[in-house]
């Protein structure tokens, strides 16, 4: 029986032209072992990029919800462990909101910890070579308020969900500043969904 994975990127924010999220995401197969893929692309929004998935998920009814997002700056993969309820923009998002000490989610939990196998995750993209580490932050900007929101949504469901940040790729550095390979984000995203896959729930 073909599972169907939701799989999200952004488009680009910012002062940059182009997001390695989406651009990881688009080139990846379309389907993984049993796992059909659903690519999305979201707008660097809050509240719509949580909604836009939402709407898709009622539509394609998906086992599992895998958002993408850059973290410029990081220098590896990074799972999210846990999303909090707090919007809290450094920059304005694509609409111009800029949001000051507001819930994601009002009268919602402090925070969710994230309901896929963020370890395991993590322990096989390391194995593979590729840097990879925990996170336990996914900011206040609009990667966390995706994430938070679609944990909230589906507390308490058997739809997983949970988000992984990339760096930025090359192009989009100065020699200072961390970066990786495109083709190294789509292997490392295409072994979190190789994961998904064996761990879903039955």
């Amino acid at each position: 029986m073909t599972r169907k994975l939701l799989i999200t990127g952004f488009d680009p924010f910012g002062k940059d032209s182009i997001n390695p999220s989406w651009e990881a995401v688009k080139r990846l197969p379309d389907a993984i072992d049993d796992c059909e893929l659903v690519k999305l692309r979201l707008p660097v929004i809050f509240g719509e990029a949580a909604e836009t998935v939402l709407q898709k998920a009622a539509e394609v009814c998906p086992e599992a919800i895998l958002c993408v997002g850059q973290a410029g700056g990081r220098k590896a993969v990074t799972p999210e462990v846990v999303g909090i309820n707090l919007r809290e923009a450094s920059l304005p998002d694509n609409a111009g909101k800029t949001p000051r000490n507001q819930p994601v989610v009002a009268g919602g939990p402090a925070a969710y910890f994230s309901t896929i196998p963020v370890r395991e995750i993590m322990e096989a993209v390391k194995k593979e070579g590729i840097s990879c580490a925990l996170s336990y932050s996914a900011g206040v900007y609009v990667c966390n308020d995706l994430l938070y929101t679609l944990l909230h949504h589906y507390a308490g469901t058997a739809v997983r969900a949970g988000f992984i940040h990339v760096p930025y790729l090359p192009e989009q550095t100065d020699d200072q500043t961390a970066s990786m390979p495109l083709e190294t984000m789509v292997r490392a995203i295409s072994i979190a969904v190789e994961i998904l896959a064996i761990t879903q729930t039955e």
